[in-house]
């Protein structure tokens, strides 16, 4: 068993209730929040949304098997375009939404608009080292808000009993989940008792509580263990060579357009990084590659 952080600021916790058999994950986000929300003007709905949705990222970390990325997608035809948060295994997190600034933003998932999709996908290293493994779930949007969403997709997938809780204010986001462990595991009405102190929970707390007081107030009685805690904070996985591939995506002709007047400059938006391309470097993305001279047969 681990004992827990004195600070768990940014950092995710994963649990037992071995006698409720019961397993769980909690995470706070503070500074990684604050960088994150710092990249834009957001509204105050958009952020709150934006931020439990980073917030749920990291959650799904600590939960299904991440050896590369996990991230979430959101996709609307209303006031909100896009939303997209990302966590690693490394513990790294980035997120990003893009809107309408005209129109008034989203109360909740019911205003998205026609045909909206919610998607988590996961990519791991391939054994081969070429390109990544790559796992998609598309989550119903039934429900008005994203934790009740995303309940319904773990009962659907992976046919567990599950509750979720995610939170989000200016300063903080924070997040538990619940899932009964497959099996018989734990007594008779260990889910339900479970369920019912998670009740209790109200967001303010669980957006106050540190990990270890929130374990000792609501599931004292079923002994909780701490079985590892990773901490997390902001960072960008954009590269010049990320970048470089997405040019190649376009297309010859709309990537030099792009460099039309000499140059480009290419800025990241999730953390403001710029790349700048003259002529002769695009026009080089789309050479063929050089032929390989032969090995000579004998040493000369």
């Amino acid at each position: 068993m681990t004992e827990p952080h004195t600070d768990d600021r940014d950092t995710l916790t994963r649990f037992l209730l071995p006698h409720a058999g019961v397993r769980g994950v909690h995470v706070h986000l503070e500074e990684t929040w604050r960088q994150i929300r710092a990249r834009a003007d957001y509204p105050e709905r958009l952020a709150q949304l934006l931020g439990e949705t980073c917030v749920a990222a990291a959650l799904f970390t600590g939960h299904a098997k991440v050896d590369g990325r996990l991230s979430i997608q959101l996709r609307g035809h209303g006031a909100l375009r896009t939303l997209f948060a990302e966590c690693t295994a490394a513990g790294t997190l980035r997120g990003i939404a893009q809107f309408d600034e005209a129109a008034p933003p989203p109360q909740d998932l019911r205003d998205l608009g026609a045909d909206p999709i919610l998607a988590i996908t996961i990519e791991n290293p391939s054994l081969s080292g070429r390109d990544p493994q790559r796992y998609q779930g598309l989550v119903s949007l039934d429900a008005d808000h994203l934790a009740g969403a995303f309940e319904g997709y773990f009962r659907q997938s992976e046919q567990l009993p599950t509750r979720l809780l995610l939170a989000a204010d200016g300063e903080r986001v924070a997040g538990l989940m619940l899932q009964k462990l497959p099996g018989d595991e734990g007594d008779a009405d260990g889910w339900t008792r479970a369920g019912a102190l998670f009740d209790t929970l109200a967001p303010a707390e669980l957006l106050a509580w540190p990990a270890a007081t929130l374990l000792h107030r609501l599931f004292h009685e079923d002994a909780p263990e701490v079985l590892a805690q990773r901490r997390l904070r902001f960072a960008c996985s954009c590269s010049r060579e990320r970048v470089e591939a997405m040019l190649q995506s376009l297309g010859e002709v709309e990537a030099n357009a792009a460099v039309a007047d000499g140059h480009a400059e290419i800025r990241c938006e999730f953390c403001g990084q710029g790349y700048h391309f003259n002529a002769d470097e695009v026009v080089a993305l789309f050479a063929p590659p050089m032929p390989h001279a032969p090995a000579p047969e004998r040493l000369q």
